[in-house]
This record gives C-alpha cells, structure tokens and sequence, in this order.
C-alpha cells in the first residue's frame, strides 16, 4: 500500500497539479516581475507566468495575513451609539514554494495573534491557508536558518513540503489538509523508492554544510538573560543607524502595529489597523509629545532586545527565523547578526 504522507511528485506534474489546486483556491506563489524582483504573487495563469523558485522573495508571507494597512472593521454611528461590521472574510489560499523559514515566521505570528485572545481578522486569513513549503537545498547567501532551527528542511507545521531531487519532488505531507490534498490528487504522484530516501538526506546534508557564516543567535539569547549589554556596543550600532526602517518591514516576524478610527461621512467610518515598528521615532511618543525614549541610543535596543532576550525567555526560543532579509537591507551594516557577534565577543567583566 502506497503512504500518503510520503510521495515523488515528477516535475512534469508540478504545472497541472497547481492547475488544479488553482480553481478551488487562490494561488500564491514566487514570481519575478518585470523589474527582476522576485515576490510572493497571486497567479491568475500558470502557462504565462514565470515562477521563481531559484531565488528568495524579497518579502514574506506576512503582507497576506497582516496587510501593510488593513480594514479591522466599519462603522456607523447612530443615537450615540457605535455600530461595528466586521471585514469580508477571508478566502481559500494556497501558497507554494514557501521557504522553511518564513513558514517558521508565521508559526511565530499565529503564536503573536493567538494571546490573550486569538485575534479574529489574522485567524480568518491563517484558517483559509495551506502552506506548501520547498526546502532549501542551496541556502542563500545571507542565510543562517540552521543557528534558529528553522530549516534548511522543516520538521513540522507545513501542509506539505517540497525537497527538490532533481527531475522531481520529494513530497512530504504534514498538517491534515495537506494529506487530503495528496490523497485527492494521488494520480499525480508515485510512490518513494529507495533511492529517493537516500538522495533526500544526502541533499540535506549537504545543504547543512553551505552556510557561510556561523551566527552564535543561542549563546547570544543565553547571555542576555545574564548579562547587560555594554553602553558602547549600543552606541557604535546607533551611530551606524540611517531610521530608515528597512530592517522591520523585511523582517517576516516584526509583528507591531496601530490601530486608527478614520471617518468617512458625518456617521461612518473605519478601523483600520497598520505596521508599526519599534525603531520609528514616534512609535513610543505620548500624547502630549513627550518620548521616554531616546531615539538616537534605543531605537535598535528595543528591537534586538525583543527579539532575543524577551521572546527568548518568553517562548524558549527567539523571534529571528534566519532568513537574511535585514542583512540583505541594511546599508549601514546594524541588522541583528552584527549585534549578536559584537555581543558574544564581549568577554565577561
């Protein structure tokens, strides 16, 4: 009997399976546009566009489940009284080509959304979802996935997962719909053989040893529960610093927000919720103008310090997936890997 959770998807069969994942969801998948960027894309016909999964997609999955801006609600007011509609719901989605570590990031946020209560707009999108991911077998350059343990393979929380062997896929199925997906449209697959096994753990293996640069991200997160991080190492990062804001946006796990009423009539209007980031100068300012914050010192403090020592004792791991987009971003050479070496440099007083 063939096992459904493991199968070998040959790659002639990759183009008329989504075909039919395509007309009972929407589909969302790496493309390159036409200015050369490769970015997460709904696709609307598979024959004539061009899917990108050599390169990484310059943003992650966090647009489609916390919008940039997004509609929390409408209102109306009538007799004093506020009146609140709730947003469409969300739609079936399917996105393929899912790297390890983004799916990791969203795991993180369905963790963010889910206390005290679960946050009812994210959960409607997250609800709708089946996330196909595709191993990396090529880390890319800025990559260091394997020091958060968050790839270059996944152990759990995908639908399915993809491992590239060539002429096809090792297909892996995880989450329950994922396992329905590959029972509905067994006839695209076959079953794993010998050989298949062992070429997926030597490709693993291999993958393992491509990483360039070894990120101490654990030591570091273990050391700031001990230690306080020296003023000058703070200072040299600040003054490198442009508040350009770059290194949130990428980030697929930088989770802050506002909430604004904005009207749209004498009695209507909306909620609208939109990203934040601890590095913005006004993200602390108070109401009447004042910021307990130093801008030019602490901006950096607050973020590396969330996500490696908070989220780290909060959670038991930290709020950093690997993925390389700060680093590929930072013109002035202050995202989170600069800090945890000048970190666990830093010999104990």
């Amino acid at each position: 009997m063939i096992d459904l959770k493991e199968l070998i998807l040959p790659k002639d069969n990759l183009i008329p399976l989504l075909r039919k994942l395509n007309k009972d969801a929407r589909l969302v998948i790496p493309v390159k546009n036409d200015h050369g960027d490769t970015l997460f894309t709904e696709i609307s016909d598979l024959d004539t566009t061009e899917i990108d999964l050599i390169n990484q997609p310059q943003a992650s999955l966090k647009p489609f489940f916390l919008p940039q801006q997004e509609t929390l609600a409408h209102y109306s007011i009538n007799s004093n009284q506020y009146c609140f509609t709730a947003p469409d719901a969300a739609i079936d989605t399917i996105f393929f080509g899912v790297r390890s570590c983004d799916l990791t990031a969203l795991l993180y946020m369905d963790l963010i959304f889910s206390k005290p209560s679960k946050d009812a707009t994210y959960y409607d999108r997250r609800n709708h979802s089946l996330i196909i991911t595709l191993g990396c077998n090529n880390p890319f350059e800025n990559c260091f996935c394997e020091a958060t343990n968050s790839g270059p393979y996944l152990e759990y929380g995908y639908g399915l997962q993809f491992i590239d062997l060539g002429d096809r896929y090792y297909v892996s199925a995880g989450r329950g719909r994922g396992a329905d997906l590959l029972e509905r449209w067994s006839y695209f697959f076959h079953e794993v053989g010998e050989e298949d096994h062992k070429v997926r753990y030597q490709l693993f293996l291999e993958a393992r040893g491509q990483f360039s640069r070894n990120i101490q991200l654990t030591h570091a997160c273990q050391k700031l529960q001990k230690e306080t991080v020296p003023d000058e190492i703070w200072q040299s990062l600040a003054e490198r610093c442009y508040d350009c804001g770059g290194c949130a946006y990428v980030c697929p796990t930088c989770t802050c927000f506002s909430v604004d009423d904005k009207p749209q009539s004498s009695n209507t209007g909306i909620r609208v919720r939109s990203w934040d980031a601890c590095t913005s100068d006004g993200f602390t300012r108070m109401a009447g103008g004042h910021n307990p914050v130093t801008r030019d010192r602490q901006a950096l403090k607050r973020r590396f310090l969330h996500k490696l020592k908070y989220d780290f004792a909060s959670h038991g791991k930290a709020s950093c997936t690997g993925c390389g987009r700060c680093v590929d971003i930072c013109f002035g050479g202050v995202d989170i890997t600069t800090f945890i070496e000048l970190f666990t440099r830093q010999q104990n007083p």
